[in-house]
């Protein structure tokens, strides 16, 4: 088990462990064995509102804050994380079930978005612009929004909330967190760690609960949160936008997946191999950049369809805690029906399954990984989001034929392209309807790169030089008088 530090299950609001107002508790339960980790406080609509009052009251101070002081607490708090990577990991792996070294990769990757806003805090610069008067001067500066909430999901539960917190705490906002409830322990062990660093009493706070909508309803109706950065489902997301819309809320969404990867015939086959196992089985599928759809050139799709099935049945499929483990549990019962569901009505439509197909004799909340042949466009396992260890592969003729399918989706997060063809490279890329899109690289976050989708994947992006943007208000100072 991890160590004792990262045990909290109390909700940080203020600078203070509390239990919920109400008293209730939650539990939260390890999807690879079902036992029962721990009970968290399950807070109310009073909690987070006590949580807003706290970001409200500390935001004066954080904001006038010189940024090298902000700067310096976030580097404390990325170092603090660093040096209790094993320990965070043991927890996430845990609660969400993914292979320890994953989680540990997961914990080093959001400590990154701390390193790198940490710096990003220091160059958050303004403009004088010419003014057409000699007596006038245009002045530009950014200002932070105010408090901010943040809605995580469960998949990754310390890096996407850090990427969010991160940036707001860098921009001079103060935030309201509220974890997934399938995964509230890795929050509230970060939270610890801020404290630990010298985050001040209210700048960041955590109210983890099993009644989200309740939470959520006050994050969104509260006219002194001023931002609201959600990362999850888009049919949630579409809600928290309504919600947001009377009082106007400045708002990021990261929502729904259905990531395309084209491999064309000139493609190395072995790096679209590695690059396919890379982006469809990390957390078991259960990623919004994963390959969703994986479309072939019909003249390699034999070949590249034996190679990716023979990999797959090989991944080592079991706990996370057990060494050499590459696949771990889905999330929960409804995660395994879903994967059942679709893969059944594929091969009802006529897909062949050439690996996999079934929950894996591991536990209840395991799938074996799979790989699906003969899928057509029309499917379902096509046209929703997966989420699980299946890689549907569909043929195709031609580059334009490859682009329209990819494009054939109401979606646009993240999209592959397997090409040698440079010229190929860059008219697919650009024809490709997508927030992000990786040549020949199965993986492609980085703190350094703006990640964000189009469409009804989202709006809005988190990490590089443009992640400070929608935590900052650019306000306009004419200076005049200033003539002999």
């Amino acid at each position: 088990m991890a160590d004792s530090f990262a045990w909290a299950t109390e909700a940080f609001i203020a600078g203070q462990w509390r239990p919920a107002a109400d008293g209730k508790r939650f539990p939260v339960s390890d999807p690879a064995t079902g036992a029962i980790l721990a009970e968290v406080a399950d807070c109310s609509a009073l909690d987070a509102e006590a949580a807003i009052d706290a970001a409200h009251t500390a935001f004066s101070a954080w904001a006038a804050r010189p940024a090298q002081n902000r700067s310096a607490i976030l580097r404390r708090w990325r170092d603090l994380i660093v040096d209790k990577a094993d320990a965070l990991a043991a927890v996430l792996t845990a609660e969400n079930g993914k292979p320890l070294a994953e989680a540990r990769g997961e914990i080093l990757y959001g400590a990154s978005y701390l390193e790198w806003f940490a710096e990003e805090a220091l160059r958050l610069n303004g403009d004088v612009i010419p003014s057409a008067s000699p007596n006038n001067r245009i002045l530009v500066i950014k200002q932070p929004v105010g408090v901010c909430a943040a809605i995580t999901p469960w998949n990754f539960p310390n890096a996407m909330l850090m990427r969010k917190a991160a940036a707001a705490l860098a921009s001079g906002c103060t935030l309201v967190a509220k974890p997934a409830e399938d995964t509230p322990l890795s929050g509230l062990a970060v939270a610890r760690l801020a404290d630990e660093a010298g985050v001040p009493a209210g700048v960041f706070n955590v109210v983890p609960t099993s009644r989200p909508a309740q939470v959520g309803a006050v994050m969104t109706g509260d006219d002194r949160v001023r931002k609201i950065s959600f990362t999850g489902s888009t049919g949630v997301g579409k809600k928290l936008l309504e919600q947001s819309a009377s009082t106007v809320k400045r708002a990021s969404m990261e929502l729904g997946g259905n990531a395309p990867f084209l491999v064309f015939a000139d493609a190395d086959l072995d790096t679209a191999v590695e690059g396919a196992m890379a982006s469809k089985f990390r957390n078991a599928g259960q990623t919004c950049v994963c390959a969703n759809r994986l479309l072939v050139d019909r003249s390699i799709l034999p070949e590249f369809a034996q190679r990716l099935a023979d990999r797959a049945a090989a991944l080592k499929v079991g706990p996370g805690i057990e060494d050499g483990v590459e696949i771990g549990p889905l999330i929960n019962e409804a995660a395994v029906r879903k994967v059942e569901r679709l893969v059944a009505e594929a091969r009802d439509a006529g897909a062949r399954m050439s690996a996999g197909g079934r929950r894996h004799a591991a536990g209840p909340l395991f799938f074996e990984p799979t790989v699906l042949e003969s899928v057509t466009p029309d499917m379902a396992v096509v046209r929703e989001e997966i989420f699980g260890p299946v890689a549907p592969l569909i043929g195709f003729d031609t580059e334009d034929e490859a682009v329209r399918l990819a494009n054939d989706t109401p979606f646009g997060l993240a999209a592959y392209v397997y090409t040698r063809d440079l010229g190929r490279a860059f008219r697919v890329g650009e024809g490709l309807e997508y927030g992000m899109v990786g040549v020949n690289e199965g993986i492609l976050s980085s703190a350094a790169a703006p990640f964000g989708g189009v469409k009804q994947s989202g709006f809005g992006r988190e990490g590089s030089h443009l992640g400070l943007d929608d935590y900052v208000n650019v306000k306009y100072m004419l200076m005049g008088g200033l003539g002999a």
